[in-house]
């Protein structure tokens, strides 16, 4: 855990994005993680994942937004990616996921501006036959991004949430949110939280998306379960016969570039697959957020640079 707060701190020192970015040998490794930085490149991991049996969601990186103006191109790269998906013809098996904080949730008078500019891009997905998940980002934007999802839900009601079991609220948002047609991706959590509002040991972290995962499979949602640890997706699997679920009626979601063979061997044993696939000039605080969520992670980024040197 003191490895993981430390990297999630260097995610929001600018000097430290600076040389990491300017470094030519962290290509290689950010490759693994980040699909590309343009568009077409994107949509070229999204065929070939799709060759291999594997939904996808798209996100089109950008955290830091400090102008509308900055908001607005945010709406208009989804409002892109949605166009080169319509182009694939992949329906539900290609969504979107969007950061509010990247439609400008933490400007002034954010939750509106975000709520405005979000809007279209559900338009857009629910034109073409797909839909809008909603990441969730550190617990003060929480009650923001769960009013927003309400507001969208009353007129896209695929629209999916995002939450992150090392909360203590959150078994209660589980609570409210297992119901009919709801979409809930169940994540451990990826920010650096205070001890006031989250877990910080990651055994009680564990046992917190395990009494999560519960619920949303015993609901009549959809639960997306968003893990790469053996034991939960197992866990997934065993929650999903007690239960009788359909193999369609939830699914398992792993980023791009973690475990991908074990990815593509779910597929081929039938469980429903989806890959988070990240794309954009933007991706050092994600990049770093992977490294801090697997000490493996930094291992192997170490070597890579060492490599490269």
């Amino acid at each position: 855990m003191v490895l993981q707060k430390a990297l999630l701190a260097a995610s929001r020192r600018p000097g430290l994005r600076r040389a990491v970015t300017g470094n030519p040998a962290t290509r290689r490794v950010v490759d693994r993680f980040v699909a590309g930085e343009t568009l077409d490149e994107a949509l070229a991991v999204v065929r070939t994942l799709d060759a291999d049996g594997i939904h996808v969601t798209l996100d089109h990186l950008g955290e830091d937004i400090t102008t509308r103006a900055e908001a607005e191109h945010s709406r208009d790269a989804y409002l892109a990616a949605l166009d080169g998906l319509a182009a694939l013809g992949l329906g539900a098996g290609a969504e979107v996921s969007v950061k509010l904080s990247a439609f400008g949730q933490a400007l002034p008078d954010g939750h509106d501006l975000a709520l405005e500019l979000v809007r279209p891009v559900a338009e857009a997905a629910t034109a073409i036959g797909t839909t809008v998940t909603l990441d969730m980002e550190d617990h003060r934007t929480v009650d923001s991004t769960l009013a927003a999802l309400a507001e969208l839900r009353k007129e896209h009601p695929g629209t999916g949430a995002v939450l992150q079991a090392m909360l203590f609220r959150t078994e209660d948002d589980a609570k409210a949110l297992a119901v009919t047609g709801s979409r809930v991706r169940l994540v451990k959590g990826a920010y650096n939280e205070p001890a006031t509002v989250a877990h910080q040991k990651k055994k009680d972290v564990d046992a917190a998306y395990a009494r999560c995962l519960e619920i949303l499979m015993a609901g009549p949602g959809y639960p997306m379960v968003g893990s790469h640890d053996p034991a939960m997706v197992q866990r997934a699997h065993e929650l999903a016969a007690q239960h009788s679920r359909a193999a369609d009626s939830w699914e398992v979601q792993m980023l791009y570039g973690i475990r991908p063979e074990e990815q593509r061997r779910l597929a081929a044993a039938g469980t429903r697959v989806r890959a988070y696939v990240p794309y954009g000039v933007d991706w050092y605080a994600y990049f770093m957020r992977r490294l801090a969520e697997r000490p493996a992670n930094v291992g192997f980024f170490l070597r890579s640079l060492a490599t490269k040197s």
